[in-house]
Order: C-alpha cells, then sequence, then structure tokens
C-alpha cells in the first residue's frame, strides 16, 4: 500500500514526519494521514514524495514490495556530512591561525626563527616545515570540507 511505503522510505531515510513535510512544502499532519491511510497524496506530491526518496512514481505507487527495499540513492546522514565537514573547517581555522603566528613570530622575534632554523636537522629549515605543516593542515582541511559522499 501507498501509506506503508512512505513510511518505510520516510523512517529508511531517517527522517521525521516534520522534516519531510518540510522537504516536500506540506504539514506534518498530511504526512501523518498519507502514513495511515487516512488521506491520498496530490500528483504533484506524489512527484514531490518520489524525488526526495529518489525513486521513480512508478516504484513508489505499485504494489511491489520490493521497490520500497530499494536504498534511497543519498543514504549519508546529515550528523556524518556535517562533522567532516566541521573537522575540515576546524583544521582550515587551525592552519590559518597557525600560518598568523608563525608570520608573527617571524617579524617580531627573529632571534627565535633562527634558533628554530639551527635546531632543524632537515636540509628544510624549522621555519619552512612549520610553514609546510601549516599549508598541510588547511589543505586536509578543505579535503574533508569539499569532499563528496
Amino acid at each position: 500500500m501507498l501509506s506503508e511505503r512512505i513510511y518505510t522510505l520516510r523512517r529508511k531515510q531517517g527522517l521525521s514526519q516534520e522534516q519531510l513535510a518540510e522537504k516536500i512544502c506540506v504539514s506534518r499532519q498530511a504526512i501523518s494521514k498519507w502514513e495511515g491511510g487516512l488521506s491520498t497524496p496530490e500528483l504533484d506530491k506524489l512527484k514531490a514524495l518520489s524525488d526526495c526518496f529518489g525513486i521513480t512514481l512508478d516504484e513508489l505507487t505499485s504494489e511491489d514490495t520490493n521497490s520500497a527495499e530499494k536504498p534511497a540513492p543519498n543514504t549519508a546522514t546529515p550528523a556524518a556530512v556535517s562533522s567532516a565537514s566541521k573537522l575540515g573547517i576546524f583544521l582550515c581555522g587551525i592552519g590559518a591561525l597557525l600560518l598568523v603566528l608563525a608570520g608573527i613570530m617571524m617579524m617580531v622575534a627573529p632571534a627565535s626563527v633562527d634558533k628554530l632554523n639551527e635546531s632543524s636537522t632537515i636540509t628544510l629549515n624549522g621555519s619552512g616545515i612549520l610553514l609546510l605543516l601549516c599549508v598541510l593542515c588547511m589543505v586536509a582541511g578543505v579535503i574533508l570540507v569539499l569532499r563528496k559522499k
């Protein structure tokens, strides 16, 4: 039945009735009535539901129960996506802050920069390594923000 299909697909996507209602521009009560079998969505709302669930209208309205079992194309949870983005933004911020602090340190206390350069055993001097680490931190942050799931 259509009411069971809407309920099943909504739950598989991890959406509340209110969240689904917001996505397709109807009230939460309309979703409740559809899932309870008290009313049937109009054609434009059926199209919006099929788009939201990532299935065709035929799959949404057919009596074949196998079509409801197909996973929706976007199964990533918003929390997982936002946590990766938050981590990326955090890394970008830390990298930028460290770059600014390194620049200030080079201007205010050049003697400490010389000590850092002398302590480095790598051919690239100490301040160069510090700047490289800051840039790598920012690049890792940008990759986390921009990567697609």
